[in-house]
């Protein structure tokens, strides 16, 4: 299993609000120890607020390409629907070269919306217009000329797109969230999977990924070629109490706040409790406990070949965020893979 994480460039760690410059220097920063101390992959997500500083997800991943050697630079994910496929595939081909064949990309509608109106589509076009945009993505990335025509782009007659990736195939994940149509439109497309799940029972989602992996079968990929990544809020730190004590009152404000804005009730410890037990999904707690529950999560769906941690949190420091990253290296994924 391939352990790594997925940050969204806050800028409100600690509690307090960082100037934009030193939040972006010390995401950098723990992205180059995620390299040194052996995590597999980096994601860089995209949002179009205050809080986030990720809407140009290329532009940070290549800056940390600069200052890596192994690891694999992803977006988490590329908001597909609102973007223009052959400037989204160009960005990720240059980082690529940069990388020297380190880069991803992981594709979605988005969970937040506010790059719809800003780049000028309506949420009606929801779920048509990734439909369509990724037919072209992965066009781009099977042709070097490509003729296409679509409802919500000019078309393209014989058009070269260029530069081209060091890998032969830029790898493009699927995210997804909870709806059976998005697990089978990848497994019909072969796309590798990449859920995310930060509430209730990882294993809940087991019917969902039992659906990508049948339509995968059913549009003749091999299980070797359907593989399963898994996305979620989670925190490490030297034990269990002090994993919770650090990582509770942030989670509270942030996903209290979340649901101010979305109609969900407010964090309570009960609830928290719930979710950072054998079952939930939350990830927090000491190196071992989390070791386990990883190889619980990955059971449970029936093998996952990926997890990000999600660790932005209002509530947790830089220092305690190196900390968290450095034991997953040393700690958590020796542990995972003695599991």
């Amino acid at each position: 299993m391939e352990i790594g994480i997925d940050s969204f460039a806050s800028a409100l760690y600690g509690s307090n609000e960082l100037t934009p410059v030193t939040a972006m220097e010390q995401l950098l920063e723990r992205i180059e120890l995620a390299d040194q101390v052996g995590l597999d992959v980096f994601g860089i997500g995209e949002h179009h607020k205050k809080e986030f500083l990720d809407s140009a997800t290329a532009v940070i991943l290549a800056a940390a390409a600069a200052r890596t050697k192994r690891i694999r630079l992803t977006s988490a994910v590329t908001v597909l629907s609102a973007a223009d496929p052959v400037r989204v595939f160009q960005s990720f081909a240059t980082l690529d070269l940069i990388s020297k064949g380190r880069a991803e990309l992981v594709v979605g509608r988005g969970s937040s919306v506010e790059a719809y109106p800003l780049f000028g589509f309506s949420l009606n076009d929801y779920d048509t217009l990734f439909s369509e945009k990724l037919d072209l993505l992965l066009k781009i990335r099977e042709q070097e000329f490509v003729t296409w025509s679509g409802r919500f782009r000019a078309a393209l007659n014989n058009q070269p797109v260029y530069p081209r990736p060091v890998q032969e195939k830029l790898p493009v994940w699927l995210g997804v969230g909870g709806t059976p149509e998005s697990f089978m439109r990848a497994g019909a497309l072969g796309l590798p999977l990449m859920v995310a799940i930060i509430g209730g029972n990882t294993s809940r989602f087991r019917p969902l990924v039992d659906l990508y992996r049948e339509a995968g079968a059913r549009s003749g990929f091999s299980a070797e070629q359907l593989t399963v990544g898994l996305h979620s809020p989670g925190y490490v730190a030297d034990n269990n109490d002090k994993a919770v004590t650090e990582y509770y009152p942030g989670y509270a404000e942030l996903w209290t706040k979340l649901g101010r804005e979305r109609g969900w009730p407010p964090v309570t410890r009960p609830q928290f409790d719930h979710l950072i037990g054998p079952q939930g999904v939350l990830l927090v707690g000491g190196p071992e406990r989390v070791a386990e529950k990883l190889l619980r999560h990955s059971e449970s769906l029936g093998g996952i070949s990926r997890f990000t941690f999600q660790m932005d949190n209002a509530g947790l420091t830089h220092q305690q965020l190196m900390h968290a990253i450095e034991l997953i290296g040393t700690r958590v994924i020796p542990l995972v893979k003695a599991g």
